[in-house]
């Protein structure tokens, strides 16, 4: 008896995925949602934050304020290939590039207000043209 409640639940699955117009691809739908999902919110954010953060360690150069892992805050005196030289304010340390984490949101913002008075400036000699 509960062999044969067995074969008949095996057999009605089996004609279920032959009615699948899809051809069984349906099964993965979910799973490549969820991929898709994952890419949008966690992946793709991370490389660009990732790309951010290599752009910004290439532009540095001797006078920027910037801030350290371990939370230092100093000005670049001095950079050689990798290695930075920190000021302090008394003292000066030496640091790995990789070991800034950015740089003041001062700094940033007087940055972003340079960049929109250049452009101004441009807009307003084309148009002088």
């Amino acid at each position: 008896m509960f062999w044969t409640t067995a074969a008949y639940a095996m057999g009605s699955g089996g004609q279920a995925a032959a009615n699948d117009p899809l051809g069984g691809f349906s099964s993965f739908i979910p799973l490549i949602l969820m991929f898709a999902v994952f890419y949008f919110l966690l992946i793709r954010p991370q490389q660009k934050k990732a790309k951010e953060h290599r752009e910004m360690l290439g532009g540095l150069k001797r006078g920027d304020d910037v801030i350290t892992a371990g939370g230092l805050l100093g000005r670049i005196v001095e950079v050689n290939d990798d290695i930075l030289t920190l000021d302090l304010g008394e003292t000066k340390v030496r640091v790995t590039r990789s070991a800034v984490t950015g740089v003041p949101s001062v700094q940033k913002a007087a940055e972003r207000k340079s960049k929109k008075d250049a452009k101004k400036d441009e807009a307003t000699s084309d148009d002088e043209k």
